[in-house]
């Protein structure tokens, strides 16, 4: 592997390490999702820093140049973490829905309740009035 894109993919890797951990510092990013992402950087920075590893792996594959593994790797990681983030987003999506009914219904139940209360203060009043 030529040194230059060696010195490219550990400069990347480590700088999403370095962005991951910010992002997690600020509250940007949850924990459980932070930590995908880091395992999937932190093999991409060995992959990068492990020449030997690297071309291996590259050969376990089938790619003839180990530079383009990594990058066929890191593209991997990637479908797995769009795979990760459809399936989170359609559960709260279904959560999202099942509140949004009850919502609807605690609404429902507050509005009779309102509507409740207002016709007995009639009452009450309609009342007080014939006795006076």
């Amino acid at each position: 592997m030529d040194a230059r894109i060696q010195v490219v993919a550990i400069v990347a890797a480590a700088a999403l390490i370095l962005v991951l951990l910010d992002l997690v510092r600020r509250r940007r990013l949850l924990e459980r999702y932070a930590l995908l992402w880091l395992f999937s950087a932190a093999i991409l920075l060995a992959l990068a820093i492990w020449r030997d590893l690297l071309a291996d792996v590259a050969d376990l594959i089938g790619v003839a140049y180990p530079p383009n593994a990594l990058f066929l790797i890191a593209f991997g990681f990637v479908l797995v973490l769009l795979l990760h983030f459809s399936l989170a987003v359609s559960r709260m999506s279904d959560q999202i829905k099942v509140l949004a009914q009850r919502l609807a219904l605690l609404d429902e139940h507050v509005r009779k309740a309102d509507q409740e209360a207002a016709e007995a203060a009639e009452r009450s009043d309609a009342e007080a009035f014939v006795r006076d």
